[in-house]
């Protein structure tokens, strides 16, 4: 997908490691050394995992496949990221008591968007949105009945790396609607898509 100010948005493929690394820094890994695994393995596995363990283990995952989510170029630059997967395969995300499925066990054809990573001199220029639009299509694609996400609604200026799972403003426009709040700042929502 390319939008109208350039911005190619693909799926994160083994070809594409250099970029993904350069995107969250080679010993950063996006937020904190996360290197997106904490919406994947449940928290007791993720905790136990040192920073240099999750770059591992991310990479293994996308060297397997499938892929994890999706990157967006600029200038043939990675400059964004968004986290989409079936709920199934977001252990994390799913277990979670804020964003655990609100019915029991979410099936395999419920996909959850789960976090973003912008590039430093790219925030606030609408990237998130054209990311989540990206996710919605590939989900779609895949087969999935529903996206659901847990954003961040606080109705203040966020902090630094606070707008890592998204913001609600951004899932509401795309018509998301809220299904369960468990905290007061971090609704859980749907989009149901139809064929």
């Amino acid at each position: 997908m390319v939008d109208p100010a350039g911005i190619e948005i693909v799926p994160l493929t083994p070809e594409r490691w250099a970029d993904i690394e350069d995107l969250f820094g080679p010993e950063r890994g996006a937020q904190s050394g996360c290197w997106c695994l904490w919406p994947l393995l449940p928290r007791k596995d993720f905790r136990a995992l040192a920073p240099a363990e999750r770059k591992a283990q991310f990479r293994a995952r996308v060297e397997s496949g499938p892929p994890l989510g999706l990157l967006a170029y600029a200038d043939r630059k990675a400059v964004g990221w968004c986290a989409v997967a079936p709920r199934t395969r977001a252990l994390g995300f799913d277990a979670s008591r804020l964003s655990r499925a609100e019915l029991g066990d979410a099936p395999s054809d419920v996909f959850a968007i789960t976090c973003f990573h912008v590039r430093a001199g790219h925030r606030r220029k609408g990237l998130t949105p054209l990311l989540a639009k990206a996710a919605i299509a590939d989900a779609r694609a895949q087969g999935a009945r529903a996206v659901e996400a847990c954003p961040i609604d606080t109705g203040r200026e966020l902090a630094s790396g606070e707008g890592f799972v998204g913001l609600a403003s951004v899932f509401h426009r795309l018509g998301f609607r809220e299904i369960a709040r468990r905290s007061p700042q971090r609704p859980l929502m749907r989009l149901d898509l139809h064929p």
